[in-house]
């Protein structure tokens, strides 16, 4: 029942955006207790997972709207579901950032700043220029693509795909944050753009269409892939 889904889509993308953003906005930045560039990366990591074995049996735990258009050009996600699926995960994550953003903003002194958002140029945290910022989304998301469809795949060990999307996440992370800040996710980009005291919103659509195309490429090669072994077990 795709209503089921959407709703599962809904707070699993709150989820990662309110849990994976929260560590880097209200956990990262303290000298002695905080959770630094890694701690960040594996939050990341632990929303993706823990939502998987949560709400895949359910919906899928997209999650994000280049995974769900990446399954789509895979031939693994039906075309009426897909336009739902990436209205639903847009809101869902809205709602997380917001949500985050009412508590952050409850601490006397605190500055919105960026909220957590991706940037490339004065936004990029080590200050990466654009092409670096569309060269690493796009084949970050493409590889992260690859892990979901290898990893969910039936010739897969069946139980352990969603320890293998979380960590491929958090590796993902644990690369591109001085680059971007890591998105490989428009819903989670569109979220914190939305709150952030920044000219993130200019950025966003490098944020969309950068994870979009690897997410579309990284699908049909696996759909080729997945033909060619068909042929040759024929």
């Amino acid at each position: 029942m795709l209503i089921k889904k959407l709703v599962a889509e809904f707070f699993g993308t709150f989820w990662l955006v309110f849990g994976g953003c929260g560590s880097a906005v209200l956990a990262a930045g303290y000298p002695e207790l905080g959770i630094g560039f890694l701690g960040v990366a594996l939050a990341f990591g632990l929303t993706l997972l823990t939502m998987a074995y949560a709400i895949g049996h359910i919906s899928g735990c997209h999650l994000n709207p280049a995974v769900s258009l990446g399954l789509w050009s895979a031939g693994k996600f039906d075309t009426k579901e897909l336009v739902p699926y990436i209205i639903i995960q847009v809101i869902g994550g809205i709602a997380g950032a917001f949500v985050l953003y009412l508590i952050a903003t409850g601490k006397a002194g605190f500055e919105v700043g960026g909220f957590a958002s991706n940037g490339y140029g004065e936004l990029s945290p080590d200050k990466f220029n654009m092409t670096s910022a569309l060269i690493i989304e796009s084949v970050l998301t493409f590889m992260f693509l690859f892990i979901i469809l290898g990893s969910t795949s039936d010739k897969a060990p069946a139980g352990f795909a969603p320890i293998a999307i979380g960590l491929g996440l958090t590796l993902i992370h644990l690369i591109s944050i001085p680059v971007t800040n890591t998105s490989v996710n428009p819903a989670r980009s569109t979220a914190t753009a939305l709150f952030a005291d920044t000219a993130a919103m200019n950025q966003l659509w490098l944020f969309w269409a950068a994870p979009i195309a690897g997410a579309i490429v990284a699908g049909l090669l696996w759909r080729w892939l997945g033909s060619e072994k068909k042929e040759s077990e024929s």
